[in-house]
């Protein structure tokens, strides 16, 4: 093993700008996978956080609108309101200067302790006669704090009601289809004066929001979570995640495709020295484990340093965020959240792939007939 070690280095040494781009292939290769995915985990943490602003971690929702009974106490349980949801035409009248507005909304009526479920909204103007827009749906039409608006029902009701606030989660397909009003007047518009769609509740942890909902659903209650209302936003954004590890990873393979070419043109070059040792008495697994060595100690120092670059950069993006298009996607600034368990299963990966790679010039070293050559 010495003697592989000491011909394994000074092969290295002897061909260092070799060894050196192919370790910095390597290395590259892996800060740019690690920084994507650091920047892929932040950008789907940012876009659930900023889903969840207007979104209750657990809906259940009512069997029977007329029959809706509090929903029994539960530890996670940190809000809860009774709720009542329909859709509605929203329109404001032209004034001097500005055009007539209309737009359709959810509307999201809330009763007793609808601030507790959307603790990051400001909703506590929110009373009989007034309604809070989404920023978007508000900037459609044209309305701002102060304003009056008339909605109307499917059924052809009409009611108004005052303009007191304008919420923002960044997440536009929220912000431009929502506006919460009380229940009482959501029950006006819709003419049904004990109407319930359910309660909404805000959960310790979002998380747990499935058991959570087969525990309090009863017979009373279909439970409807945050993750099964937003199933494909998380499946897109999962399958994004992947599709970006799996193309960036591509950096790494044609890395260690490259170290292999390297030290299969220095087998090729080396062909009369290996056919020395061989003569000399050494063994041709001895001789083919150089080459193989020197691939594995390239591709280890490239891992380790990718490692070391990829942390770095990632925080750099924590610190100094890429600023990115708010309404385009969802958010003002693109945030890293960094998993050990990326790099780790990186690492993994490409240690794998650098072992494969360095078969190639043990194969090709193992090739070498020292009768031919010295011939």
């Amino acid at each position: 093993m010495r003697f592989v070690w000491f011909l394994a280095s000074r092969h290295l040494r002897y061909r260092r700008v070799q060894s050196l781009i192919s370790l910095l292939g390597v290395a590259v290769g892996i800060m740019v996978l690690t920084t994507a995915l650091s920047l892929t985990n932040g950008f789907t943490r940012g876009l659930v956080e900023a889903t969840l602003k207007a979104v209750p971690h657990l809906h259940l929702q009512s069997l029977n609108p007329e029959e809706s009974p509090p929903p029994p106490p539960n530890p996670e349980v940190v809000g809860q309101a009774p709720v009542l949801l329909t859709k509605a035409l929203l329109t404001r009248r032209a004034e001097a200067g500005r055009p007539a507005g209309a737009d359709f909304a959810t509307l999201i009526g809330l009763g007793e302790g609808g601030q507790g479920v959307y603790p990051e909204l400001d909703l506590t103007r929110l009373e009989p006669g007034t309604i809070v827009l989404g920023s978007a749906l508000a900037r459609s039409l044209g309305a701002y704090p102060g304003d009056r608006l008339f909605l109307v029902s499917i059924n052809q009701k009409r009611i108004e009601l005052r303009v007191v606030g304008v919420f923002q989660t960044g997440n536009y397909l929220l912000d431009s289809g929502f506006a919460f009003t009380t229940l009482a007047d959501t029950r006006e518009l819709v003419e049904q004066p004990k109407a319930l769609s359910g309660y909404q509740l805000r959960l310790r942890n979002p998380e747990r929001a499935p058991e959570v909902g087969l525990a309090l659903a009863g017979k009373h209650y279909f439970p409807q979570t945050w993750q099964s209302s937003n199933r494909t936003l998380i499946e897109q954004l999962a399958l994004q995640k992947r599709v970006i590890g799996v193309v960036v990873f591509l950096i790494v393979v044609v890395a260690a495709l490259g170290m292999a070419s390297v030290l299969v043109l220095t087998v090729v070059e080396k062909t009369q020295d290996i056919a020395l040792l061989r003569v000399m008495g050494a063994q041709a697994v001895q001789v083919a484990g150089v080459f193989a060595l020197e691939g594995l100690i390239l591709g280890t120092a490239g891992i380790a340093l990718g490692n070391l670059l990829g942390y770095g950069l990632s925080r750099y993006f924590a610190w100094q965020p890429v600023r990115i298009p708010g309404e385009l996607y969802f958010l003002t600034y693109l945030p890293v959240e960094i998993r050990a368990s990326d790099f780790a299963w990186v690492s993994t990966m490409s240690l794998l792939v650098v072992l494969l790679a360095s078969l190639l010039p043990l194969w090709r070293a193992l090739r070498v007939k020292p009768g031919e050559v010295l011939r």
